[in-house]
């Protein structure tokens, strides 16, 4: 290894080539954070990291921007199939693309019916792990993200006895552990991958690629402290938390970052006016821009709650809709942006109509209107029943937005009450008012709320505080790094 540590990072997607959900910005912004650690963060090595994708249909549009650079087979009963390498740059990290027929017939990056990914990420991750091996680069560690990449740390522990790879470590984050792969017998039996025999871990589950990865990681990162210690009781654990109790030794929580650079309300020229901790005042404009796309009555001294998210039960949103009511004899303004599930949509379009001039649910995507809201709402909720990290919690302070929040995962570990925000604990719509109410109090002495708002947006939320924690994981996965003794 010398005084180089090298990391083969695996993602179904990555910004800014292509972004379905919290993934990309994970996969788009740690690795470059990696690269960009100094020795003297990393106990003196240098960290050479490569991201592989595969080549999703939605980037093959663009292809003067790749450079092909190899080509191999990847064996499929009955044959190969074979597989081509792109590449391109990604501030400063190579970024590779990996193609081929799998790839090649998915019209989109996830599909509704994950029985027909399957065969795509298997054929990915197998390939992945090949093109190491292709380039002459052997990897200290192989990362991978959730289920689509999960097999590729199975294949790299059966594959041990090989000397390419046999002091290669291999690391899993978990982003949501619920979303396993399903049953993937017959994809694994087509690549010749030999089952999973485990008495510790559900039958149903030996053939389901997530959790045959958490087998074979030498180390699982739930993306926060506290999601690492929910998934191993029942209510998180999806049946698993027995196996994951006696892996409990090889799991750390780390908390996901931002990218402070593209998210800075100071230079956010999306904004109606820029800010920052020391200049709150530009935030009242961000609030009447606000209040005036969305046609509510202008008034600086109501709060506007405001939640941006996929509107789904996960996130509580039956909650917020059962809470306001509740609330009606306070002055308030509610802002919903989003889409996803049509009952929970339907019952948004339902608190409008009954409070029109105090509720605006906004059904769809709109990037732009989602800085806006950052940087002009009063409060940002997130009353949710899981989750595993949260973005939005940390991207609300920020800007300046407090958060209203459910102390579960992430959401808990980012929060704090009394100092930048406030919490409940259970998933109890009266819980949630209690919580609101206390908000509410304190916004009604803006020295207080002030207060509140600055102290959330000197939180350190970067990605390189994120990926100082990872450098000092990988170390430790690599017997001949051996950590700083501070």
């Amino acid at each position: 290894m010398g005084e180089t540590l090298t990391i083969l990072f695996l993602a179904a997607e990555a910004e800014p080539f292509y972004k379905v959900g919290g993934l990309a910005d994970v996969a788009g912004s740690l690795p470059v954070a990696l690269r960009g650690l100094s020795p003297k963060m990393t106990g003196g090595m240098q960290l050479d990291i490569r991201l592989v994708l595969p080549l999703h249909c939605t980037a093959q549009s663009e292809p003067q921007s790749l450079l092909r650079t190899n080509e191999f087979p990847v064996y499929r009963r009955g044959g190969s199939i074979r597989a081509q390498v792109f590449e391109r740059d990604l501030n400063g990290v190579p970024a590779y693309f990996i193609t081929g027929q799998p790839i090649l017939n998915a019209t989109s990056i996830y599909s509704a019916d994950p029985a027909a990914d399957r065969e795509k990420y298997i054929f990915f991750s197998l390939a992945a792990l090949e093109l190491s091996r292709r380039m002459g680069w052997r990897p200290d560690i192989v990362h991978a993200n959730d289920w689509h990449t999960a097999l590729a740390l199975y294949t790299l522990r059966a594959r041990r006895g090989e000397a390419f790879f046999s002091r290669t470590a291999g690391l899993l984050t978990v982003h949501n552990l619920p979303y396993m792969g399903g049953d993937a017998s017959d994809v694994l039996a087509a690549y010749g991958l030999a089952p999973l025999f485990e008495e510790n871990l559900p039958s149903w589950a030996r053939s389901q690629p997530l959790p045959m990865g958490l087998w074979a990681a030498d180390a699982i990162v739930p993306v926060s402290e506290t999601y690492a210690r929910e998934i191993l009781t029942p209510d998180f654990g999806c049946d698993l938390q027995d196996f994951l109790k006696q892996r409990a030794n090889s799991i750390t929580g780390i908390v996901n970052g931002v990218d402070v650079n593209a998210w800075n309300p100071l230079t956010d020229r999306r904004l109606a006016a820029t800010f920052d901790a020391d200049s709150l005042g530009g935030r009242l404009e961000n609030k009447t821009a606000l209040q005036k796309k969305m046609g509510f009555p202008i008034e600086a001294r109501v709060p506007l709650l405001a939640m941006v998210t996929r509107v789904d039960q996960q996130k509580g949103l039956d909650l917020v809709f059962e809470a306001l009511p509740k609330l009606a004899e306070k002055p308030w303004q509610f802002l919903l942006l989003g889409s996803g599930a049509p009952q929970l949509e339907a019952a948004a379009r339902s608190l409008q109509a009954k409070y029109p001039e105090r509720v605006q649910a906004v059904l769809r995507y709109d990037a732009n209107l989602s800085r806006l809201i950052y940087g002009g709402a009063d409060m940002f909720l997130m009353p949710s029943r899981y989750e595993p990290c949260g973005l939005g919690q940390m991207l609300a302070m920020r800007y300046g937005c407090v958060p209203v929040v459910r102390a579960t995962g992430g959401l808990k570990d980012t929060v704090e009450e009394g100092k930048t925000g406030f919490l409940f604990a259970r998933a109890d719509v009266d819980e949630f008012v209690e919580a609101l109410q206390r908000a509410l109090g304190v916004y009604a002495s803006q020295e207080k709320w002030r207060r509140f708002q600055r102290n959330g947006m000197k939180q350190d939320f970067s990605w390189t505080r994120s990926a100082r924690q990872y450098a000092t994981l990988y170390r430790c996965l690599v017997p001949e790094a051996v950590p700083d003794p501070e």
